[in-house]
């Protein structure tokens, strides 16, 4: 079993930054892929960004050129640093790891960013 507890989502200004975390608890050396996910009201829950294990990463499109995805492995950990925020980027985020042995995803509670224009 694998928790994931995020943080670091808050209510900030357009253009401004955000930097989320997510620390995995449990078995995490059966973690691979980890990435960050979001959901707007009334939405389906969109792809942000995902690393693998060794440091490969995706980004949706909305997410590029202003969102970084960073992981420290033996802790754990994933970050999202979140720069020149819109109003669009207003969702919950959650954060999401894949054990690639069993095929399971685990999802933490998720945590709301807010950006006001």
């Amino acid at each position: 079993q694998v928790q994931l507890v995020e943080s670091g989502g808050g209510l900030v200004q357009a253009g401004g930054s955000l930097r989320l975390s997510c620390t995995a608890s449990g078995f995490i050396s059966s973690i691979g892929a980890m990435g960050w996910y979001r959901q707007a009201p009334g939405k389906q829950r969109d792809l942000v960004a995902t690393i693998t294990s060794g440091g490969s990463t995706n980004y949706a499109d909305s997410a590029k050129n202003r969102f970084t995805i960073s992981r420290d492995n033996a802790k754990g950990t994933v970050w999202l640093q979140m720069n020149s925020l819109k109003a669009e980027d207003t969702a919950v985020y959650y954060c999401g790891a894949h054990n690639p042995a069993s095929t399971r995803v685990y999802w933490g509670q998720g945590t709301q960013v807010t950006v006001s224009s």
